[in-house]
């Protein structure tokens, strides 16, 4: 690999189909002197795959902080380290955050060599707005998960979870308590042969059948907002857009009130033009 230099190597791996990586991806694991991955057994049957013999060093959650000092120090030393998770792209959702923080302390060259995300394999086929918003793992305590998503409700952009499949249906009971207008898309297996997705209304999906492994990809939609012939401008309202035009602009008054009120700019321009008019 031409100019393959000392550094961190951030490299994307298949989330399922080991088809799915990159002539780039697959030059720099040959050409490192470590790969640093979650779990040995997995990720070994991506290398043997592609007749990969580097040496594969485990680093996961429970051991990256103890690790650091040695694979800061190989780096130092002119290493190339290859860090990848058990799918996708590292340090979304995955171990990983320390070192770079480390690596970037110590102004050790990183290298990110993109391919494959769960998150936006599965927003690329929801069909929702394209803004979204990547939480990863919602916490496994009851309290702590409604905290989260009573704050996350009032974002109104796609939001992408990982959730265990084993636990599906609890954590759908409580996306239905906070999400119950918005729709959602359920990816199971994606990539591989038996790859699925659920769409549906939050309010209509069912619970999914018990047994189901691995971890599933939910995308829930922005804000489903109700058509703007379905909403009026309140007389109080009016008032006050009459008040507000004596003393600001009317660009100042379509903003504050469209934001105030949560009604379409357009309606509220067209009320400020009328006034004008008359």
């Amino acid at each position: 690999m031409n100019n393959f230099l000392p550094g961190l190597y951030i490299v994307s791996t298949p989330i399922g189909n080991l088809e799915d990586i990159t002539l780039r991806a697959l030059n720099v694991l040959r050409n490192s002197d470590k790969i640093l991955c979650e779990d040995t057994r997995r990720s070994i049957k991506l290398l043997n795959h592609y007749k990969i013999k580097n040496k594969l060093i485990s680093y996961h959650k429970f051991n990256e902080k103890k690790s650091l000092p040695f694979i800061v120090n190989s780096i130092l030393k002119g290493e190339k380290i290859a860090l990848i998770s058990d799918a996708g792209t590292p340090i979304l959702s995955d171990p990983g955050l320390f070192l770079l923080k480390e690596c970037i302390k110590k102004k050790i060259k990183i290298y990110p060599i993109p391919g494959v995300s769960a998150a936006t394999t599965a927003i690329s086929v929801t069909g929702f707005e394209d803004k979204y918003f990547l939480y990863g793992f919602l916490s496994k305590k009851e309290k702590e998960i409604e905290r989260t998503l009573s704050t996350l409700k009032d974002y109104n952009f796609s939001i992408v979870f990982f959730i265990p499949a084993i636990k599906i249906n609890f954590y759908i009971s409580k996306i239905k308590k906070f999400f119950f207008d918005r729709e959602i898309l359920i990816a199971k297996e994606m990539t591989k042969l038996h790859e699925e997705y659920i769409r549906n209304k939050v309010s209509l999906i069912n619970e999914l059948p018990s047994g189901l492994k691995g971890e599933l990809t939910i995308v829930l939609s922005n804000k489903i907002n109700q058509k703007n012939n379905e909403k009026k401008i309140d007389e109080s309202v009016k008032i006050e857009i009459k008040k507000m035009l004596k003393k600001y602009t009317h660009k100042d008054v379509v903003e504050f009130i469209s934001k105030k009120e949560n009604l379409p700019k357009k309606m509220v321009y067209n009320f400020c033009l009328e006034q004008k008019i008359k």
